[in-house]
Formats: C-alpha cells, sequence, structure tokens
C-alpha cells in the first residue's frame, strides 16, 4: 500500500489500533513496542489473520523505530494504563518521559509525521509530544473528543433505541472529568436531542459520558478502555488519509479560538491530508463557555505540573 502508519505501543488499544488500519485497508502498518517479541508475534498473528479478513496490507512489528521511517502517520499509544482508583493525572509523571523519549524517536526517523496522540494524561501528553517533536501545531493532534463523543452517542442511542448512525454529537474542552458535552449540538436524524429527552435525563448521560473510561476501569479492573479508543485514533488516521476533510472533535493547539491561548483543548477540527486544516468556531452560551473555561483550567494546571516534573 501507498501510505504507511506507525503505531507506537503494542498493548490493547495499539494492537487493536493496527487491527482496525489494517483490515479497513487504509495502510501497511508498523507496530513498534519495547517488549522483545511481543510486537512482532502480534504482528505476524495479524498478518495470518489477512487472508480471512481478506486485505493485503503489510504488518510488520519492531523494538526499533528504523523499520517505522517515513510514516505518514505515528499513532502514539504507549504509556502505562490507569488502573482503578488512578485518575489520568496521576499518570503524568511516568507517561511524560515514554512520551518525550518516543516523540523525539518519531520527530527523527518520520520528520513529515502527522502525530496521533492517545496516551494519558491526554492533553497534558499532546503538550510533551508537541514541544518534544518540534512540529507545527497541525501536526500534533489529540484523540479524546471522538471517543467522548463515541461514548455520549452510544449512551443516547440506548436511551432512545435507535441506530447509533442516526446520533451525532459533540465533546469539547480537556479529556477528563471536566469535559463539556454540548446536549444543544447533539442531534438524532437531525433533531435536537434537547427536543427528544428531558433534562434531567440528558444530564445523566452527560455525567456518564464524563464517567466513561473510569466505569470501563472499575469493570475491567485490570486495564482500561482499548476498543473505542483504539476505532477513535484510527478514525481519525482514516480522515488525513483519504483527505475527507472531516469535522471530528479532536485536541488541538488554540491560538485565541475560544478565548483560550497555547492550550491542547477538544474543539471541532477539520481533518485532511496537512492534519489540523481548520479549527471550527461554534456559538458557545454563556454556561458553555464557562464550564470550557474550567476545563482549559484543568489542562493549564497539568501543562503547569510538567513544567514542575521538567524542573
Amino acid at each position: 500500500m501507498d501510505k504507511k502508519v506507525t503505531v507506537i505501543g503494542a498493548g490493547n488499544v495499539g494492537a487493536t489500533a493496527a487491527q482496525r488500519l489494517a483490515e479497513k485497508q487504509l495502510c501497511d502498518v508498523v507496530l513498534v513496542d519495547i517488549a522483545q517479541g511481543l510486537p512482532q508475534g502480534k504482528a505476524l498473528d495479524l498478518s495470518e489473520a489477512a487472508p480471512i479478513e481478506k486485505h493485503d496490507a503489510k504488518i510488520e512489528g519492531a523494538n526499533e523505530y528504523e523499520s517505522s521511517k517515513d510514516s505518514d502517520i505515528v499513532i502514539i499509544t504507549a504509556g502505562i494504563p490507569r488502573k482503578p482508583g488512578m485518575s489520568r493525572d496521576d499518570l503524568i509523571s511516568t507517561n511524560m518521559k515514554i512520551m518525550k523519549d518516543v516523540t523525539a524517536q518519531v520527530a527523527k526517523n518520520s520528520p513529515n509525521a502527522i502525530i496521533i496522540i492517545v496516551s494519558n494524561p491526554l492533553d497534558a501528553m499532546c503538550h510533551v509530544a508537541f514541544d518534544a517533536s518540534g512540529f507545527p501545531k497541525n501536526r500534533v493532534i489529540g484523540m479524546a473528543g471522538v471517543l467522548d463523543s463515541a461514548r455520549f452517542r452510544t449512551f443516547i442511542a440506548r436511551e432512545l433505541d435507535v441506530s447509533v448512525e442516526n446520533t451525532h454529537a459533540f465533546v469539547l474542552g480537556g479529556h477528563g472529568d471536566t469535559m463539556v458535552p454540548l446536549p444543544r449540538y447533539s442531534t438524532v436524524a437531525g433533531i435536537p436531542l434537547t427536543e427528544l429527552l428531558p433534562a434531567d435525563k440528558i444530564e445523566e448521560l452527560v455525567q456518564r459520558t464524563r464517567d466513561g473510561g473510569a466505569e470501563i476501569v472499575g469493570l475491567l479492573k485490570t486495564g482500561s478502555a482499548f476498543y473505542a479508543p483504539a476505532s477513535a485514533a484510527v478514525e481519525m488516521a482514516e480522515a488525513i488519509l483519504k483527505n475527507t476533510k472531516k469535522i471530528l472533535p479532536c485536541a488541538a493547539l488554540l491560538d485565541g479560538e475560544y478565548g483560550i491561548n497555547d492550550l491542547f483543548i477538544g474543539v471541532p477540527v477539520k481533518l485532511g491530508a496537512n492534519g489540523i486544516e481548520d479549527i471550527i468556531q461554534i456559538k458557545l452560551t454563556d454556561k458553555e463557555q464557562q464550564a470550557l473555561n474550567k476545563s482549559a483550567d484543568a489542562v493549564q494546571e497539568l501543562k503547569d505540573k510538567l513544567k514542575e516534573l521538567a524542573g
């Protein structure tokens, strides 16, 4: 295939992302992990499924970054996952070092790549990757809103007993407890959610969306979500590889948009061959803007913590 995507981290999220990329026939895939044999074994297993799944994507596993050379996109899932009782913020110290080292290798081997960050705490890791890579802001993107919106859409569809394909939802802000689901901009077959459900039920769904990751961590007990996060990252990659100009909620570095400066925040963006090709500004009510500002403050705290850890 003429496109190449490297997935860094061969754990559950990374391996599932590699599977989705290959089975959608989007690109050849390189799976990189420091664990000896792990990426090679998973890559071989996925390759042996290809005749059954009917795709010709080449899937390679590696412990070094040379195999990732000249990738079009690099999806970074590397880092320790959340455990029960652990917040995304608790991960910051360990994952900051991992992200810094990984991104330096990405920039060295694939200087023209677009980076999609999946590792938590998401917004903070975007800042680490942006600084370590030296890439322009349109080529460093965080996967957050696509996942959070998918969770919101799932809960809406179940509540109304309709197809998930009829549901559309927007979730803005940081990828954490302060995320900002927007019921006013969420629709079912074009009908605003606010006309279909009472306010108290909508608030229930909003809160479940905020707690979506923690709910799965609590159920799994030994890990965190991986099917939906992988699908979300691959949806972003597909929009970039196919240059579809698809509008998706992603973590982007803002420069005055929504009144926010120098922070990675989840907002609607247009994704194409150049990565983020436009940031879409939608009108917010005073209450929605206040919620987004609160979310930005939480991201700023993480950013400040990164500076402290960096000394």
